[in-house]
């Protein structure tokens, strides 16, 4: 037997006997996630730790969410070093810590994982954990970005709308805004919907407004609470009392 499934046994000998309310039925989808993950399916094992951490099927149990993670890492998974970081990052299952964080977040990105890529360039671009490299996050969301990682390409279009380490382009911003929200980014889609705003075309800003409406954070509400009032349209007064609605 193998160290890697001795100790796959062992957390799913763990996970059977963990005390969990007897009222607890998992839906057959997430139920197969599970026997997925057991049989040793690295993507399911990776869902699996995510399920643990936030479901509205079972209690929270990070630490177990952690032990998963762990498992798919041992075989080279990006996205499974990419949620140990978060873990280290949040202190999720685990203490704390920041070099950690960074370290995993390096590993996925070295297993070409987007998201590990675009998280540990949010570390450089802020020095947390790490010593502030503008220079080397803008490569990490220059990748991503290429790759179709849609936040990677909003915030690539901020550097380019700034000037950060490289030379301010406005046009090129814009088109990055416009390709991270046609991906789906809410970010994208309220910075691309604030620059069509600005450019007088605010038929289709409120529609970039309004698609980026259902995930977008307190922050993006606020900001978007700040400009609707300045368009006059039904469909701004509609927006923004949506807006209110949700930041209260």
């Amino acid at each position: 037997m193998s160290r890697h499934t001795s100790f796959l046994g062992r957390v799913i000998g763990r996970k059977k006997r963990s005390k969990r309310p007897a009222a607890v039925s998992l839906p057959d989808h997430v139920q197969a996630i599970f026997q997925k993950a057991a049989n040793g399916h690295l993507l399911e094992q990776v869902l699996w730790g995510k399920i643990l951490l936030n479901s509205v099927f079972m209690p929270p149990d990070p630490a177990q969410a952690f032990t998963w993670f762990s498992i798919a890492a041992q075989t080279g998974y990006g996205p499974a070093y990419n949620m140990l970081g978060r873990c280290y990052y949040f202190g999720w299952g685990v203490d704390k810590n920041l070099p950690q964080a960074v370290h995993h977040y390096a590993k996925a990105a070295e297993a070409d994982d987007d998201w590990g890529r675009y998280n540990l360039a949010i570390l450089y671009m802020r020095g947390i954990g790490v010593e502030r490299d503008l220079p080397r996050a803008f490569q990490f969301f220059q990748m991503g970005a290429h790759n179709g990682h849609a936040k990677s390409m909003n915030i690539m279009a901020r550097f380019y709308e700034e000037g950060w380490v490289v030379e301010k382009q406005s046009a090129t911003a814009i088109d990055w805004y416009r390709r991270s929200a046609e991906s789906g980014d809410y970010r994208g889609c309220h910075n691309y919907a604030t620059i069509l705003a600005e450019q007088g075309h605010l038929l289709a800003a409120l529609d970039w407004w309004e698609r980026a409406l259902p995930e977008a954070t307190p922050d993006i509400l606020m900001a978007m609470s700040q400009a609707l009032p300045t368009i006059e349209h039904p469909k701004a007064g509609n927006l923004l009392l949506t807006v209110r609605e949700r930041l209260q």
